[in-house]
C-alpha cells in the first residue's frame, strides 16, 4: 500500500510539473510576442524625424487654423481699410477698390492652401500608421485571449485528469477497504 501511495504522489507531481511547463511555454511565447510588438510600435514613433519643410507646414497649418490667426488677420484688414479710407483719404497707397489688399490676400491664400494640404497629408499618413498600430494591438489582444483560452482549457483538462485519477484511487481504496471489511463482517 505504501508503494501505491508513493507512485500516486509521484504521478501527481509529474503531471503538475508537465502542466506548469506547458503554462510556462505559453506565457514565454506570449511575452516574446508582446516584446516584439512593443518594439515595433514604439520604434516607428521614435524614428520619425521631420524635415524643415514638414515642421514649417505643420506650424503654418496650426497657426493658420487658429483663432489667433483669424483675429490677427481681421485686425490687419480693419487697420488697412481704415488707414487707406479715413486717414490717408487723398494720399492713400491703396485706394478704395483695395487692389493691393486683394493681391496680398490672394497670394496668402495661394501659398497657405498648399502648405496646409501638405500638413494634412502628413497627418493622414500618421493616422494610417496609427490605424496599422491599432490593428496590431487588436490582433495581439486576440492572440492573448486565445492564449488565455488555451491556458484555461489546459487547466480544466489537467484538473479533470487529476480528478479522475483521484476518483480512481479512491475507488481502489474503497474496494480495498471493502475487501478488508467483508471477511470481518462475515464473521
Amino acid at each position: 500500500m505504501k508503494g501505491g501511495k508513493q507512485k500516486y504522489i509521484m504521478h501527481l507531481l509529474q503531471t503538475e510539473n508537465e502542466q506548469l511547463r506547458k503554462l510556462h511555454d505559453i506565457v514565454g511565447k506570449s511575452i516574446e510576442e508582446e516584446h516584439t510588438l512593443t518594439d515595433k510600435l514604439t520604434g516607428d514613433e521614435m524614428q520619425e524625424k521631420r524635415t524643415f519643410g514638414e515642421r514649417l507646414s505643420d506650424n503654418v497649418a496650426t497657426f493658420g487654423g487658429s483663432w489667433k490667426f483669424i483675429i490677427l488677420f481681421a485686425l490687419v484688414l480693419i487697420i488697412w481699410i481704415t488707414f487707406n479710407t479715413a486717414v490717408e483719404h487723398n494720399k492713400s497707397f491703396d485706394p478704395y477698390p483695395y487692389i493691393l489688399l486683394n493681391l496680398i490676400l490672394s497670394c496668402i491664400a495661394a501659398i497657405q492652401a498648399p502648405v496646409i494640404m501638405m500638413s494634412q497629408n502628413r497627418k493622414e499618413e500618421k493616422d494610417r500608421k496609427r490605424s496599422v498600430n491599432d490593428y496590431m494591438v487588436n490582433l495581439k489582444s486576440e492572440l492573448e485571449i486565445r492564449h488565455l483560452h488555451e491556458k484555461i482549457d489546459l487547466s480544466i483538462i489537467d484538473q479533470y485528469n487529476h480528478l479522475c485519477s483521484m476518483q480512481q484511487k479512491q475507488i481502489e481504496l474503497l474496494e480495498l477497504l471493502l475487501k478488508q471489511i467483508e471477511p470481518n463482517h462475515r464473521q
